[in-house]
């Protein structure tokens, strides 16, 4: 990709900005004519037929103009294209996305509906499983004999509720000491966290380290059944059939089964976590493991403590305008970053 000559490379630039404007096949006029080269169109011409035989552009009809292939989505997004950076006012915008929302909200959920709603496009929203997200609280509360409900509030505002079978019974004054307990030792830490911390506490042999072991057991029976594989959302999703390359039927349909089944989604993506940037997943590329040509943009966000604890997106047509969503992308998971830490506040580490 490197050895491509400059003078190609500008000309590829400007074809592909082109097509993703426009949707059209790209011909060697409108290059001329748009984009300021101080080349003729015959010299441009003989550029895109270049570019063709080295496989960046394909000529769907002899008498037509030419569009990238994924070779050039791939050069224009790794080394040409140029970010149109957001302004003063969406950055605000966006840093301010979480500033009045109620206690309890799903922040990754609201993200997701604003950045949907800021890109045009459906967003995907990826969780790590429970088994790794930090909380924010944790409570038990009696339902009846034998049974309790644990209510995981996480640090992203998701709230699971799960029904626990007990051997023993914990009265109504334990639960609430139990709690006094988890406020020291919840926020922050993850489920399996939680419970190792109150496995210091059982080699006291005091009543506190009694209460410590009820404690550490309803914590056990939360923990067993955390899932830590991915979850995958997805909001607006209906805005990618407003799309012309999903216009016909058989794509539509080939793209419905593609949302339907998340798990491919979830092999394309499961990179997306372990990556420090914005990860750019392109049309052919994509169709490998999900089976269709979409192209995917991606940032993670992180715990307070760096720990990824997912990531938010864009999906859409390998015809994506890239310049404007992959920074939109990468402001939104900042800011989802920094809502969880908020949500997290200061953390007590002392066992």
């Amino acid at each position: 990709m490197s050895s491509l000559p400059k003078r190609a490379r500008s000309v590829l630039y400007a074809a592909v900005t082109e097509f993703i404007a426009s949707g059209e096949p790209v011909a060697s006029r409108t290059l001329t004519k748009k984009y300021g080269f101080e080349l003729s169109a015959a010299t441009i011409r003989n550029v895109l037929a270049d570019l063709e035989e080295t496989g960046y552009l394909t000529q769907p009809h002899t008498s037509a103009g030419r569009v990238p292939t994924a070779a050039a989505y791939r050069l224009f997004v790794d080394a040409l294209m140029e970010e149109r950076q957001l302004s003063t006012e969406e950055r605000a915008d966006i840093d301010g996305w979480f500033s009045e929302l109620p206690p309890g909200t799903d922040l990754l959920r609201e993200a997701g509906r604003r950045l949907s709603h800021l890109s045009g496009a459906p967003a995907l929203l990826i969780r790590a499983g429970s088994a790794t997200r930090t909380l924010l609280k944790l409570r038990f509360i009696a339902t009846r004999p034998g049974e309790l409900l644990a209510v995981i509030v996480f640090s992203d505002g998701t709230v699971e509720n799960r029904f626990l079978r007990i051997e023993e019974a914990v009265s109504e004054a334990e639960l609430e000491r139990i709690h006094n307990m988890l406020e020291d030792a919840v926020s922050g830490r993850t489920l399996v966290d939680v419970r190792e911390h109150f496995v210091s506490g059982l080699r006291e042999q005091s009543e506190i380290g009694a209460l410590s072991q009820k404690g550490w057991a309803l914590v056990r029976a939360a923990a067993e059944g955390a899932a830590r594989g991915l979850t995958i959302e997805i909001e607006g999703q209906a805005r990618l059939l407003e799309s012309p390359e999903f216009g016909d039927v058989g794509s539509a349909r080939e793209l419905m089964r593609v949302l339907e089944d998340r798990q491919r989604l979830l092999v394309l993506l499961d990179s997306a976590l372990s990556s420090d940037n914005v990860r750019v997943y392109l049309g052919e590329e994509a169709a490998k493991a999900v089976g269709c040509p979409v192209s995917v943009v991606t940032a993670p966000f992180r715990e307070e403590d760096g720990e990824s604890a997912g990531a938010l997106g864009i999906i859409g047509p390998t015809r994506m305008d890239f310049p404007f969503v992959v920074p939109r992308v990468s402001a939104a998971a900042d800011a989802m970053s920094a809502a969880l830490a908020k949500a997290q506040g200061p953390k007590s580490r002392a066992d």
